[in-house]
């Protein structure tokens, strides 16, 4: 038994700019604050949903299974199940994923699937000196042995270090995120100028779609305990040239690296939902959705490289459905880096690399500019890893909707070397 599935509506809060401290919300604080606007507008009643899903890669000690947490606050019955998934910046698309299964194998009819991230909340880590010293200290017995174990105490054990940098760095290849898209500009000649005119771009795009209220129905304002409003992204830079962006110094390799803080992703706290249903839940519930999640497809490739596997995950999505770049309306790839966009666009432009790594028998071809990330991306509102994934599958939905576009992909690289890619076609 498959069953066609629908993306029947979503909503995020705005992307908020990490700012050197712990911002306002926690990630099931975001999850709740477009999660009960989300949920009130629909026509149907809250307690039909019959599972909730929710990506996050940072979870923090006070909320276990955010999923859970954030579907009891929403007000969710207590025997509604809830988990959470984590593939790294893929997490968002997973929840998204896993719900489009459910759905299609016939035992569910109406999902809640999101993600959420909160970086600025990411943990400061004792150093593993400082881990031990922590140890003797508890396990010494009497006050002579406390004695002798205080004495092996160290100032730099009161420096902690960041979790997030941690985090970041690939443990197999012992790379950073940034390291990898160096690898990647290096390996498809990606300039630095070219990279800062696409984050350039990007800011622009984003700027236009605030203005022209093209986010309304997608972003929801978020009240803090203090009661300010965060009404938009708030890492968008509208002003931003190449002038401005010429002047920040490589970030991962020095001097002459084409990475930097003004053509990367931001770091950011977010949090978006989707409403996945069934046929029958539409005609039941009288639901107008916004788009048909028609299949996904999932890759792994070596950690160093990992920018690339949008390529790998919706190169061979397309091939299972008979269709080719043209057959596209619309791409959204998120943009962890400039370089690394760029690289998966010059890879799917590449004779040797669509031969030897896609199997193909001539190139992929080029993607028009005018139908990728036509609102901006990441570099411009921030990426929070858990809430990535299902904010550009939300937005691919919308986009189609506005600009009458009939098939789109929304797609992602993964930290540790894998990718994931979503097709989306008209809703009817």
């Amino acid at each position: 038994m498959s069953r066609a599935v629908y993306l029947v509506d979503g909503a995020r809060t705005p992307f908020l700019k990490a700012r050197g401290k712990p911002g306002p919300f926690t990630p099931v604080d975001l999850a709740v604050q477009c999660g009960r606007p989300l949920l009130a507008r629909q026509a149907f009643d809250a307690r039909l949903i019959e599972l909730v899903i929710l990506g996050c890669v940072n979870v923090i000690a006070d909320e276990m299974n955010p999923a859970r947490v954030a579907a009891l606050r929403l007000g969710l019955s207590d025997r509604t199940v809830a988990f959470s998934v984590q593939i790294n910046c893929g997490s968002g698309m997973q929840s998204i994923d896993t719900a489009l299964r459910y759905i299609r194998e016939g035992s569910h009819d109406i999902i809640l699937a999101g993600g959420t991230e909160a970086l600025s909340h990411a943990p400061l880590v004792l150093r593993q000196g400082a881990v031990e010293w922590f140890g003797d200290l508890a396990n010494a017995r009497g006050p002579v042995a406390r004695a002798r174990a205080m004495t092996g105490f160290r100032p730099e054990f009161i420096k902690p270090l960041v979790g997030l940098e941690r985090g970041l760095t690939d443990p197999i290849t012992a790379l950073n995120m940034g390291q990898t898209a160096e690898i990647l500009a290096h390996r498809f000649g990606i300039d630095r100028r070219v990279a800062d005119a696409y984050a350039m771009d990007s800011h622009r795009r984003l700027a236009r779609a605030q203005e022209e209220g093209w986010l309304e129905d997608e972003v929801m304002p978020a009240f803090d305990r203090d009661g300010n409003a965060h009404l938009r992204d708030d890492g968008v830079r509208p002003d931003s040239d190449m002038a401005g962006l010429a002047k920040p110094k490589p970030a991962f390799e020095p001097p002459h690296g084409k990475v930097t803080a003004g053509n990367a992703s931001q770091i950011t706290d977010g949090a978006c939902w989707t409403i996945l249903a069934s046929d029958r839940a539409l005609e039941r519930h009288g639901l107008e959705p916004l788009a048909r999640i028609v299949d996904s497809e999932w890759a792994a490739l070596d950690p160093a490289v990992m920018g690339l596997g949008p390529v790998l995950s919706a190169t061979p999505l397309l091939q299972r459905h008979g269709l080719s770049r043209g057959d596209i309306d619309l791409w959204e790839i998120n943009e962890a880096f400039a370089a690394q966009v760029l690289a998966c666009l010059a890879a799917w432009q590449d004779t040797d690399f669509c031969s030897e790594i896609l199997g193909l028998d001539q190139p992929f071809g080029r993607i028009d500019r005018d139908r990728l990330n036509v609102d901006g991306g990441a570099i411009a509102l921030g990426h929070p890893v858990g809430a990535s994934g299902n904010r550009i599958v939300l937005h691919l939905a919308n986009a189609m909707r506005r600009l009458g576009a009939r098939r789109g992909i929304a797609t992602e690289c993964i930290g540790g070397g894998q990718g994931g890619a979503m097709m989306l076609g008209a809703a009817r």
